[in-house]
Parts: structure tokens; sequence; C-alpha cells
């Protein structure tokens, strides 16, 4: 298995955070309050300067109010939601 740091699919997650915070109407430093983080936490994984762990993930969908499957269903090897 090749390795996961800036591959392409790597690359879109934090970009379908940023998309989905931004729809939602949030600013990082709003998402940040939610979550009980500096604004900086947000900006790092935004821009994949760091990696979120399983529970992380889960906070920011939360903080998102959407559901974490919708994320990953579309997070997958075409980065097309799957059937």
């Amino acid at each position: 298995m090749p390795k996961s740091l800036r591959s392409p699919r790597q690359r879109r997650f934090p970009a379908q955070l940023v998309s989905l915070r931004k729809v939602k109407g949030l600013t990082q430093a709003q998402v940040a309050e939610k979550l009980g983080r500096p604004q900086s936490f947000v900006a790092k994984y935004e821009g994949g300067e760091r990696r979120l762990d399983v529970i992380e993930f889960l906070e920011v969908t939360v903080a998102l109010d959407t559901e974490p499957c919708e994320i990953l269903s579309s997070s997958g090897p075409s980065g097309r939601p799957r059937a």
C-alpha cells in the first residue's frame, strides 16, 4: 500500500472540510471555538499541515453539524460518493 501522505486523496480530505465549513457559513475561529481549540488548530488541519485522528475528526463533524459518513463517503479513491 503506498503512503497516503500528500496523496491526492489525502489532499482532498481537508479540502472537503474547508468547503463544508464555508457552506455552513462558519469561520475557522467559530469552528475552533466550538471545538475548544485555538484557530491555528483548524488552520493546520485545513491546510494539510496536520492530520486529524479519528476522535478529532468526529469532533469536527459535530462542530460542522454533519454526519461523518457524508464526508467519508466522498473520500473514496475516486473522490466521488460511493453508491
